[in-house]
């Protein structure tokens, strides 16, 4: 499919990293490199401008590389862009780690999933059909 993209940052577009990915990674458009310290987050911009056709959405999704070796996760994930917004793509970095982690102008930050969606349609019922779960919550199914 193909979607308009306007790119304001020195930066490729986003990319598949391999010819199977689902999700294309997305870089810092940084004018200066960010801190960010333990435990604190920050919106960082990509310079990245999009428009999806209506019954898509893309979803900013974390690095796994950056969440496993640095504790760098999205505080929103996923983070849902709506197919009539058209301001700049920018990610929602938290540092989970105990130690400063610094971002860098052109790093990969995050991904981006691009996904059909469904638009629902509420019907209103005086009950729902039975299941084995049931109502059934958290932990309800066990653990092995």
């Amino acid at each position: 499919m193909q979607v308009n993209i306007i790119n304001q940052s020195k930066h490729s577009l986003p990319s598949y990293q391999t010819s199977s990915s689902a999700g294309m990674d997305i870089r810092a458009n940084l004018e200066m490199a960010v801190v960010l310290k333990p435990l604190q987050r920050a919106l960082i911009p990509t310079g990245l401008f999009i428009e999806l056709p209506v019954g898509f959405e893309a979803q900013i999704r974390p690095r796994s590389g950056l969440a496993y070796k640095h504790g760098i996760s999205i505080v929103n994930t996923p983070g849902t862009i709506d197919a009539d917004y058209r301001g700049e793509l920018k990610v929602l970095l938290v540092n989970l780690s105990d130690q400063e982690f610094t971002v860098e102008d052109g790093e990969r930050i995050a991904q981006l999933v691009v996904a059909r969606h469904e638009t629902v349609v509420w019907q209103e019922a005086a009950e729902l059909s039975n299941t084995e779960r049931g109502a059934g919550g958290y932990g309800s199914t066990g653990v092995k």
